[in-house]
């Protein structure tokens, strides 16, 4: 019988999600913290973008400690779109 799961993607596309997730969530944490930019839209939208990739390479390395904070993160930022979207 064969395996019909789609294939997964490839290692290096999984590394690039990782790395733009870092740097996102640095991104607004340094332009936050040095007042270039407001905590609003572009804040939370590189808040949730950047956890969300490291979510995702956390949970296919099965790094679950590091899966769930950025899971969480991932959510705060999205309740926070949300209600400024409100």
């Amino acid at each position: 019988m064969q395996d019909r799961s789609p294939p997964s993607p490839q290692p290096w596309f999984v590394e690039l999600v990782g790395w733009y997730g870092m740097a996102a969530v640095l991104a607004a944490y340094a332009l936050s913290t040095f007042e270039v930019i407001e905590q609003r839209w572009l804040f939370q939208c590189l808040n949730f973008t950047g956890a969300a990739g490291v979510g995702w390479v956390c949970w296919r390395k099965r790094t679950w400690q590091a899966f769930w904070l950025e899971l969480i993160w991932s959510a705060i930022a999205l309740v926070a779109l949300v209600r400024l979207a409100l």
